[in-house]
């Protein structure tokens, strides 16, 4: 890796522990090129503005988001198993530090700039990715009776969303382990109690 690359990453770091630490208002880029241990030059070199060093990071996050693997519906497994295997891979990822670190810092933002939570709001990240084509097979295999897939896909992961990530994000009591099989569980059983197809 060329040291402009290395120093361009050692940026993006200093600029993401800041962002959370201190909120983007409150950091300057004096703070973050003597976080990253360059020179204020160097940091304008290569982000123009704070603003775009602020979506490097979230372009960066979501560069990451989109390698989650799919679940592909298979017939042959039980649904059950399957929605299990989406459910832990969710909460997997909303209950990782680093998600929630850049979380936090697009929550704070988005308070500030609506426009950034239409544009943040309509990208598909984690499990929504790939979870409609999973229920759109399942029901073109009568496995599942949806009416509304892009709703029911919305149902079952804002759920997680709602009992696991938020208190989390938010630094209410957060659900131990036990508690978040029991939500995920839950979750499943009332998902296949509305659409699944008996």
């Amino acid at each position: 890796m060329k040291l402009s690359d290395q120093k361009k990453l050692h940026i993006l770091a200093a600029a993401e522990q800041l962002f959370y630490e201190q909120g983007v208002d409150a950091t300057s880029m004096d703070d973050i090129a003597k976080l990253a241990k360059v020179s204020k030059r160097t940091v304008y070199n290569h982000f123009d503005t704070k603003e775009q060093l602020f979506h490097a990071i979230l372009f960066k996050m979501k560069d990451e988001l989109m390698s989650t693997e799919a679940v592909v519906f298979d017939l042959s497994k039980p649904l059950h198993a399957q929605l299990q295997a989406i459910a832990e891979q969710e909460v997997q990822l909303l209950t990782s530090e680093n998600f929630l670190r850049i979380a936090k810092i697009a929550f704070m933002q988005m308070l500030k700039d609506p426009e950034l939570a239409s544009q943040l709001g309509s990208n598909k990240v984690g499990c929504m990715i790939f979870i409609e084509t999973f229920l759109k097979d399942a029901v073109d295999a009568n496995a599942l009776a949806i009416d509304d897939i892009e709703f029911a896909a919305k149902q079952f992961l804002f759920q997680l969303k709602s009992f696991i990530f938020y208190p989390h994000l938010y630094g209410f009591e957060k659900p131990t382990p036990e508690q978040q099989k029991h939500i995920i569980e839950q979750t499943i059983t009332m998902f296949l109690a509305r659409y699944e197809n008996k």
